[in-house]
């Protein structure tokens, strides 16, 4: 991560009003309420229009937030997209990155799932930035989780005016000068386990495409196989960290990646990326990338070809 001037955190607001806000959220999320980005649809859209022509530059950052998950889109025109933004003990570092880019808008937030090591810093990153919207997956009630990480996010969007979309399969979420970001997952609506309700999504810009996958596991996997998706795409970042659960060899092969990005900590307690997952990419012919190892991953696309930098430990 680049070094600066450290970011102050506001003061969270307490007592009875605070709460309410987190119920409200809470509400507004679970119930479906699309007050901002999506339009209510009786079936999903096809995401298999033709693509626009690509204009400009387009840059992915995969940054190196340890044991977690955090990606920058940059699109040609300028507008900004967050998937995920690691664990509360990088907010800090992240939100200064994120403005040593130049970052003053994010017009889209993405909560791929409510685990803490991709929400940790998103209620951070919410109040430190002007942010146009929040998606996130719509999760059963007996699978939404109870905990302060998750409470201060809600909290953090309802303070700023803001309601969470659920994300829905087929949405075009964002488009600019060419570039579309399109949600290929969650299909399903109760699967005991918050790895599966990972919003997946997939990057088109002119002849390139990038798949992010937060954690989603096989079951995801195997339901946008089914749902008929084009999964194609140059980079794949490689679900939850590269364990064995998550890139099965008939996703792999319907992706099709010339390269593969793999978010993790050095020498993390769970053993990822797992040798199963680096055996397949290595036999697809896959470069792979890792944070662990390479620090931030910068990718960059013309529309006709992807460019693939590794920036090294503390880089933005």
């Amino acid at each position: 991560m680049a070094k600066g001037k450290r970011y102050q955190k506001r003061a969270r607001k307490g007592g009875p009003w605070a709460l309410l806000a987190v119920l409200a959220a809470a509400a507004a999320l679970w119930a479906g309420r699309t007050l901002g980005l999506l339009p209510e649809q009786e079936e999903p859209s096809s995401p298999t229009a033709a693509p626009q022509t690509a204009e400009g530059t387009l840059q992915v950052r995969y940054f190196d937030v340890g044991q977690a998950d955090a990606e920058l889109i940059q699109f040609p025109g300028g507008s900004n997209v967050l998937i995920d933004a690691g664990t509360s003990s990088t907010e800090d570092e992240l939100i200064e990155t994120l403005r040593s880019l130049g970052v003053e808008t994010l017009d889209l937030v993405v909560a791929t799932h409510p685990h803490a090591d991709h929400i940790g810093g998103m209620a951070a990153v919410i109040e430190a930035f002007d942010v146009g919207g929040v998606v996130m997956p719509r999760v059963s009630d007996s699978d939404t989780p109870t905990t302060k990480t998750y409470e201060d996010l809600l909290e953090s969007i309802a303070e700023k005016g803001l309601s969470a979309t659920p994300a829905e399969p087929g949405a075009e979420l964002f488009s600019e000068d060419g570039a579309a970001l399109t949600v290929l997952a969650p299909n399903g609506e109760d699967y005991g386990d918050l790895n599966n309700y990972s919003v997946v999504l997939r990057l088109t810009f002119g002849e390139d495409a990038f798949l992010f996958t937060g954690d989603a596991e096989e079951e995801s996997e195997e339901e946008m196989l089914n749902a008929g998706f084009d999964l194609s795409a140059a980079v794949l970042k490689c679900g939850h960290h590269g364990s064995e659960t998550s890139t099965s060899q008939p996703f792999l092969d319907a992706v099709k990646p010339r390269y593969a990005v793999i978010s993790c900590g050095a020498d993390n307690d769970y053993g990822h990326p797992d040798a199963v997952t680096l055996e397949k990419l290595s036999a697809a012919g896959v470069e792979v990338f890792r944070t662990d190892l390479q620090g931030t991953i910068l990718a960059v696309s013309d529309g006709a070809g992807v460019t693939m930098t590794a920036l090294g430990r503390d880089a933005a």
